[in-house]
């Protein structure tokens, strides 16, 4: 397998843009309809989803095998969608179809044959993942809805308990499907550590354009029955007993995953009386967006060991500290801590630049950065755990039609992949 020939190939065929997903879907659905219901009704991002996911795939083709953790997530993920084995075929048939159309008389025996064995390494670690993961989890969950709370404007909490045993990490994050959107399924960051009711908080917040998010804030109801995906996501979660002191770096509902870890750490305290010393930032535009101040409030008052700081960006009025919460965090005492950070891209980016310009190192700072496509270059995913864009389903759709979540700002994708290491960035939206 030549990657320098797989990696050239697809940069001629990309140059035809929108092209290419338009008539790799056509092709798809032509030659298998049945196929076609496991699509939400509108493709449009779900196209660039494709191109997105097949470019990262791609452009790592010499290192397929060695990068298995994405294509195993992917095919394990693929389950919710009732993808069968021989849905790769159909995958497969209509991908070198797509090629054979752009590239025209460069497609030849050689480079057809380059591309068949990629795509067999990549279908092979799918299947292989989607059938081991069945053998002890189901393909999804059903959990009712126990509440529907407005809490702001534009935000909701929303609590939902699955029917039987779901395992999950602080930190990590799970996708959802609501009957009133079909197919279109959105990830988001339970904002407690597990319960021993089960039950399983999620911040939601509503975006103009959004195609979920809206109906999980006017229509989701109590009674309801929702799906929710296996838990993903391990790079904002921490080993139970650690000791070393956090300092939680949060923008808007990035707040949820780390309210996860510091329930968490709470719970450490109170069994054993000790643990780490943990500090909260949490950033937003304006101060009626600190939507959980009050609890975050009473627990910094009761508990010795921990401290929560309220930042404002945008109300020069507000009396406390204001600018941009990764400013306010690399003013913080760094060493001996490990940081979190967690929000939309731009924060994500900044953040990262001030804690490295203070002296921080890569290793001590977490933050998750789903990465199903090639580093963000073609992004259609959410910003923010909870918070969804005006896109389609965040998923993959069949073995190359996922997207990315690149949570870097002012940092080019491969200045901050090479700064700040490789990961997986899933889901933390969910719109």
């Amino acid at each position: 397998m030549d990657a320098y020939a797989l990696q050239r190939s697809w940069d001629q065929v990309t140059e035809h843009g929108e092209q290419v997903p338009l008539y790799f879907y056509s092709h798809l659905f032509v030659s298998h309809p049945e196929v076609r219901s496991m699509f939400p009704l509108s493709m449009s991002h779900q196209r660039d989803k494709f191109v997105g996911a097949l470019g990262r795939i791609v452009s790592h083709a010499d290192q397929i095998e060695q990068d298995a953790a994405f294509l195993q997530h992917l095919g394990r993920d693929h389950r919710k969608y009732a993808v069968l084995a021989e849905h790769y075929d159909a995958v497969g048939a209509s991908l070198c179809a797509t090629l054979m159309h752009f590239l025209g008389s460069e497609w030849d025996e050689q480079l057809a044959a380059h591309w068949t064995a990629a795509y067999q390494i990549v279908a092979r670690l799918m299947v292989e993942a989607a059938e081991t993961s069945s053998e002890t989890s189901p393909d999804w969950w059903d959990a009712d809805v126990l509440s529907v709370e407005r809490r702001t404007m534009d935000l909701t909490l929303l609590t939902v308990r699955p029917r039987r045993p779901f395992q999950y990490l602080p930190g990590q994050s799970i996708s959802m499907e609501i009957p009133q959107r079909p197919r279109q399924w959105r990830y988001f960051s339970p904002a407690n550590a597990p319960r021993a009711d089960g039950s399983i908080d999620l911040h939601v917040q509503q975006i103009d354009g959004g195609q979920v998010s809206p109906a999980v804030v006017r229509f989701l109801k109590i009674g309801n029955t929702v799906k929710l995906g296996a838990p993903v996501g391990e790079r904002l979660t921490r080993r139970v007993g650690d000791p070393r002191d956090l300092l939680l770096v949060a923008g808007g509902t990035g707040l949820a995953p780390l309210l996860a870890v510091l329930e968490q750490i709470d719970n450490e305290w109170q069994r054993t009386g000790r643990g780490p010393v943990v500090q909260l930032l949490h950033g937003v535009r304006m101060p009626w967006h600190l939507y959980d101040r009050p609890r975050l409030r009473e627990l910094a008052e009761r508990r010795s060991w921990f401290d929560y700081t309220e930042v404002v960006s945008d109300d020069p009025s507000y009396p406390g500290t204001r600018g941009k919460v990764g400013t306010a965090a690399a003013r913080q005492t760094l060493s001996g801590r490990t940081a979190m950070v967690c929000g939309g891209p731009q924060m994500v980016a900044h953040t990262l630049e001030r804690l490295s310009a203070a002296g921080m190192r890569a290793e001590h700072i977490k933050y998750e950065h789903f990465y199903y496509a090639a580093a963000g270059e073609h992004a259609a995913g959410p910003a923010i755990p909870g918070q969804e864009t005006a896109t389609d389903d965040p998923s993959p759709r069949l073995p190359t039609a996922d997207t990315a979540l690149d949570p870097r700002q002012e940092v080019s994708a491969a200045d901050a992949r090479s700064r700040y290491g490789g990961g997986v960035r899933i889901p933390r939206s969910a719109g």
